[in-house]
């Protein structure tokens, strides 16, 4: 799927639901699969956000415990488009309570071959690209009172050159700095706004509701993954307290606004 601003200078390409090209007067702001660093341009934390491997990958829920790989597994289902006009497309994965996933990353990088949630859910995520920006946001229709975490992890092009800095209201962080902080990802909280500096090309700012919280990661100076959360999992305590957790109002919305600038 093809989207394309108004004025004909945004492209965005869009690939079973992953944002796999942002272009702003021909400049690309997405990380491009088969670069060093991820093997994805973008992807959703859900239901929960972190590894699991330390419990067993067993996430306890007020309907009892259930096994989830990292960062949940919605990752493991499909999207399908809803809707599509020039400017925006919708997509949608459904999941049935009690459903068997099976779990890409076993036998190679995981004991869990099964993953299951005690909760129906539809999880919608749209893309509307205007002249300005690209808002992403996304829809979860649940049982109330599921309880449930929410990341998106997109990943941005860097200049291979280690100068870039990311601000937020009260931080300035360095690439290196972010690389250092290894796989547990740098934290910057309660704060719903980011921006990525460069040094050329566009600056991006990102703007959200719901989240309140970021991650910034990366093992690599060409790529950044800047990720909106609702909760950082990594707290130095047990592994996804009930604290880390929303709880369901039967649909809750999300969104995240990137914003090209120089």
């Amino acid at each position: 799927m093809n989207l394309m601003s108004a004025d004909k200078n945004s492209i965005v390409k869009i690939e079973q639901g992953e944002l796999i090209s942002y272009q702003k007067n021909g400049e690309e702001l997405i990380h491009q699969k088969g670069n060093p660093g991820w093997r994805n341009s973008d992807t959703e934390m859900f239901p929960i956000i972190g590894p699991t491997e330390t419990n067993n990958f067993i996430v306890s829920t007020p309907k009892g415990n259930y096994s989830q790989d990292q960062h949940g597994l919605l990752r493991e289902l499909q999207y399908f488009i809803k809707n599509q006009i020039e400017n925006s497309g919708s997509f949608l994965k459904k999941y049935v309570a009690y459903s068997a996933i099976e779990n890409s990353k076993y036998p190679e990088k995981s004991s869990a071959r099964l993953l299951s949630w005690p909760y129906n859910f539809s999880f919608i995520k749209t893309y509307v690209l205007t002249n300005e920006s690209l808002k992403i946001s996304f829809e979860i229709e649940a049982e109330k009172g599921m309880p449930f975490m929410l990341g998106y992890h997109p990943a941005f092009m860097l200049s291979n050159n280690l100068d870039e800095i990311v601000k937020s209201e009260k931080q300035e962080i360095t690439i290196p700095q972010i690389i250092k902080g290894g796989s547990k990802a740098f934290p910057i909280l309660n704060t719903n706004e980011i921006t990525l500096v460069k040094k050329i090309g566009y600056n991006i700012k990102l703007k959200t509701e719901g989240f309140n919280n970021f991650m910034l990661w990366t093992e690599v100076s060409n790529m950044l993954c800047i990720e909106p959360i609702t909760a950082y999992p990594y707290i130095g305590k047990e592994m996804l307290t009930k604290e880390l957790f929303n709880i369901s109002e039967g649909k809750n919305t999300f969104t995240v606004t990137v914003t090209p600038f120089k």
